[in-house]
């Protein structure tokens, strides 16, 4: 049965995230907003996924004061937002008094629509937020990650949509986050999913494969209600199929989508023209690539793998990053790739290439998934590898949040007079450090770019504010501010100095020849490692915690830091056992490979 197509634009958050890092700034956004709430679109993405932890680790944005101002710019458009089930939009399971909180407040500041989805598909995490959101009277849609494995088929997609509806969600999305779904396939579980429930199916789709418009032609077809796109400007590649194009493809025929083609265009323009002030965040692996019908990476882990190998000097091995992907979501019972379980697989994989052995080092957040605290895999897990990560522990099979005491009122006294309002209070929740800064810095009057110039020394260069922690500069160029922070040096070597640097967030290697031995002299604070007892780490990132103390004894094998690179956090262990004899780090302190950052005595 034909029928009008609903269509759902993507261009205020996955597109910019899947293209440009999630750069865009509100201030790009507002003025064509008038433009977006006449086009009669059934909603618009604005907020969710990675935009919430862009604004406050980057762009020294408030996410709810963005959220506010696009609402009373949007008022006849409904506002939807992506929502990680009992994850919110961090990076762990919250307890359930978190998860209710953020709801209720995300639907008083503006959000109509929450597309909740459980990165294992494991629907007992998705209970609470659906709970959340109909208290709130908004619209609760239930969400299939799509993916592809021996146990992952029509029927289990089709009995997890059913629980989802029994549930109470109103309407159910397949996410296709990584560009998996190809046109035939999509036309079988539409198919399947219309004729075993009765709710409304909504199709998201990336077009890393790009083959997207043809399986959204294809769900129309089996009966699909809804479509995602993005306007023409930042579609296509690791982003969805064009707006424009795809309301062309249907103009004139049972499934036209009744919008304005002419006023999409215009929308285009103003897009084509913004997306010029981000070139520097466009990812090398925006292209077409049917690679990922094999490794099943979504484009915007892939762009963040190639940062993190860009930063190690071994770009040249993201070949080998992807190739090895598979292998480990295969000993991990074959998790959908969606955050924060392609950051699990991804940092594993990365660690397996980089360390030329497999496992070697294994996260923290690996760990925790191998006990369970992730929720159930659909698949069987490699129990050699478990007995290697978590021994003896006890593996749970219950809904992790059970095991979480509530910890709003804890989370309140931490943050303290910091936080203004509740919403702070749950910003501070889901980014403890970079969530207190930001309003740290807010509270200094920090936030404004005038007053992120860096403070000169006696010798005129920026002062840094300490060992560890980057000198800031904001630079304008051409009425653009960029944030740059200067992190430390790398190893030297052929008489170059390897500088890392970000412009806002986005890392960058600087290599530095030296006009003579004595500019080439070693200025960092921190020696290379040369002996058993030096505790060095293989990759850059940042300190979370020191676990030992100056004259501590410690056995070989035993953790004695944390280290967090692509938001995963790793134990960095002892090599000999010994007295720890200095520490050279503190936590927030930013670490490059093959520094000495402990020193123990055999």
């Amino acid at each position: 049965m034909s029928k009008k197509v609903t269509v759902t634009d993507t261009i205020l958050r996955d597109a910019h995230q899947s293209l440009l890092a999630t750069r865009m700034r509100t201030e790009d956004m507002l003025p064509i907003c008038d433009k977006l709430d006449r086009v009669g679109y059934w909603s618009l993405e604005v907020w969710g996924g990675a935009t919430f932890d862009a604004c406050v680790r980057f762009l020294k944005e408030d996410p709810w004061e963005r959220l506010r101002k696009l609402k009373a710019a949007l008022p006849n458009t409904r506002l939807q937002m992506l929502l990680r089930g009992q994850n919110l939009l961090g990076y762990r399971h919250y307890s359930d008094d978190v998860v209710r909180a953020f709801v209720a407040k995300a639907a008083v500041n503006g959000i109509d629509v929450f597309r909740i989805f459980d990165a294992m598909n494991d629907v007992r995490n998705l209970r609470v937020s659906i709970e959340a959101v109909k208290a709130a009277g908004k619209h609760a849609q239930g969400t299939l990650c799509y993916t592809t494995s021996p146990v992952h088929t029509i029927d289990a997609f089709v009995n997890q949509a059913k629980a989802m509806a029994a549930m109470g969600v109103d309407s159910i999305a397949i996410k296709d986050m990584a560009g998996l779904l190809t046109p035939f396939a999509t036309g079988e579980l539409v198919k399947a999913l219309k004729s075993e429930q009765s709710l409304p199916v909504f199709v998201h789709s990336h077009d890393t494969a790009g083959v997207a418009s043809m399986c959204q032609l294809k769900a129309i077809e089996n009966g699909a209600d809804n479509i995602d796109t993005a306007i023409s400007s930042m579609a296509w590649g690791t982003s969805h199929p064009g707006t424009e194009s795809m309301v062309a493809a249907l103009r004139g025929t049972p499934y036209d989508t009744g919008l304005d083609l002419e006023l999409l265009q215009e929308i285009g323009l103003y897009f084509y023209a913004v997306r010029k002030k981000y070139h520097q965040f466009e990812s090398d692996f925006t292209g077409v690539d049917t690679r990922v019908q094999v490794n099943q990476v979504p484009g915007g882990m892939i762009s963040n793998l190639a940062n993190q190998l860009k930063e190690q000097g071994a770009l040249n091995r993201m070949d080998e990053v992807l190739e090895e992907i598979p292998r480990v979501r295969a000993d991990l019972g074959y998790p959908p790739l969606v955050t924060p379980t392609s950051q699990i697989v991804g940092t594993q994989a990365f660690f397996n290439v980089l360390a030329g052995e497999r496992y070697k080092t294994i996260t923290n957040e690996v760990k925790l998934y191998l006990q369970g605290r992730y929720g159930k895999a659909a698949g069987t897990i490699n129990e050699e590898l478990r007995r290697q990560a978590i021994g003896n522990e006890e593996v749970i099979d219950v809904r992790p949040a059970d095991l979480l005491k509530p910890e709003l009122d804890k989370l309140r006294a931490e943050i303290g007079s910091l936080a203004q309002s509740e919403e702070d209070v749950l910003t501070y929740a889901m980014f403890p450090d970079i969530g207190r800064k930001f309003l740290e810095e807010r509270a200094a009057g920090a936030l404004k770019p005038e007053a992120l110039l860096p403070i000169p020394s006696g010798n005129g260069v920026a002062a840094a504010g300490g060992e560890g922690v980057p000198t800031e500069f904001v630079v304008d160029v051409h009425g653009e501010t960029y944030r740059i922070d200067i992190t430390g040096v790398g190893v030297k070597g052929d008489n170059k100095r390897h500088f890392y640097l970000s412009i806002d967030g986005m890392p960058e290697e600087v290599v530095f020849e030296p006009l003579n031995e004595y500019v080439a002299g070693d200025s960092s604070k921190r020696r290379q490692a040369s002996a058993p007892g030096h505790v060095t780490t293989a990759m850059p990132g940042n300190i979370v915690d020191v676990l030992v103390k100056q004259g501590d004894s410690v056995k070989a094998g035993q953790a004695v830091l944390i280290t967090e690179a692509m938001k995963m956090e790793t134990e960095v262990q002892a090599g000999i056992a010994g007295t720890v004899k200095a520490i050279h780090v503190a936590k927030g302190d930013r670490v490059n490979p093959g520094e000495v950052l402990i020193e123990i005595e055999g």
